[in-house]
């Protein structure tokens, strides 16, 4: 596991979000900041078996997208969730304000550590990139938070 990339996500991502507004508009895509805080707060959700989805790339796809995964590429701008539930679309605003957002996501976070605290290599489904494990779920969550931090200027 990549040690960095989880004391990021786990120790340093909420701090750079705590200054965005609610409504602050993306460089690209659809989201506001509160939206994308609570999209990610589902994503954080998915890998904690939280929120179960189908797998949806053909098994012959999937070692190409883990070759993504284990790269240092990043999501292009615009790249679109596979389902309605983690969609980069506007989604309802499930929170009444963007500290509560961000209250959940990091509740999300800590769900994700709990959930893996026992067995690193049990695994979850990711819709596209199929079962992934602890460390596989940190390099999956670190390309995403850090492509939206991209997105609304935050790093």
């Amino acid at each position: 596991m990549d040690e960095q990339k989880w004391n990021f996500i786990s120790k340093e991502y909420i701090a750079l979000l705590k200054n965005l507004p609610a409504n602050a508009p993306g460089k690209w895509g659809k989201m506001n900041g509160q939206q994308m805080v609570e999209h990610v707060a589902a994503f954080f959700a998915v890998s904690s078996g939280k929120i179960k989805f189908d797998l949806v790339t053909p098994v012959e796809h999937l070692p190409k997208y883990r070759e993504f995964l284990l790269s240092d590429k990043e999501f292009r701008e615009n790249t679109k969730a596979p389902t309605s539930v983690i969609s980069e679309e506007a989604q309802p605003l499930r929170y009444a304000n963007m500290p509560e957002a961000l209250a959940n996501l990091q509740q999300s976070i800590l769900g994700f550590e709990e959930y893996f605290k026992d067995d690193k290599l049990k695994t979850t489904l990711h819709p596209v990139f199929g079962e992934l494990n602890f460390g596989e779920w940190v390099l999956l969550h670190y390309k995403h938070v850090t492509h939206h931090l991209r997105q609304f200027g935050l790093m």
